[in-house]
């Protein structure tokens, strides 16, 4: 089994990808307000600063900063997926993934990548803000309701 070796960057910005077992679902925005209370719940808990959020039917991306001295996402995001997966139907589960006692909601792995400089965070929070329109689920980013664009960009 593969061993994947992530960076623990203390207070840096990350953006990450994060996608269901079962693509095409749109059990994301179905369920937004469960997302959404997970992560604020996690965030509670274990603060860190949304740079941007946009939640799609099967996937979502976003960028976090966290605070100085704690490098600890995984462990954010491990209590986001737990916390949503509650009260959800299980996915279907091989024998391994059950005795784990996961849910086959959410892919196991998520993707991350620590943003280097002003450039990159600005890229990737257009990548975030464009995300629906690419998909075309919308004509413009500002139509998609699930997007920290509608706080982020002047009217």
């Amino acid at each position: 089994m593969p061993r994947y070796l992530r960076p623990h960057i203390p207070g840096a910005t990350i953006f990450f990808t994060v996608t269901l077992a079962e693509r095409g679902s749109d059990l994301l925005v179905r369920e937004v307000e469960a997302l959404r209370t997970a992560v604020a719940g996690v965030k509670a808990r274990r603060p860190f600063h949304i740079d941007a959020w946009v939640v799609l039917p099967d996937h979502l991306h976003c960028i976090w900063t966290l605070p100085e001295g704690d490098a600890d996402y995984a462990t954010r995001w491990r209590q986001i997926k737990s916390g949503f997966s509650r009260g959800r139907p299980p996915g279907p589960l091989r024998a391994g993934p059950r005795a784990r006692h996961e849910r086959g909601i959410w892919q196991r792995r998520f993707w991350e990548h620590h943003i280097r400089d002003e450039a990159d965070h600005t890229a990737h929070l257009r990548y975030c803000w464009e995300n629906p329109v690419k998909h075309g689920l919308v004509q413009r980013a500002e139509d998609w309701p699930y997007s920290s664009v509608h706080r982020d960009r002047a009217p």
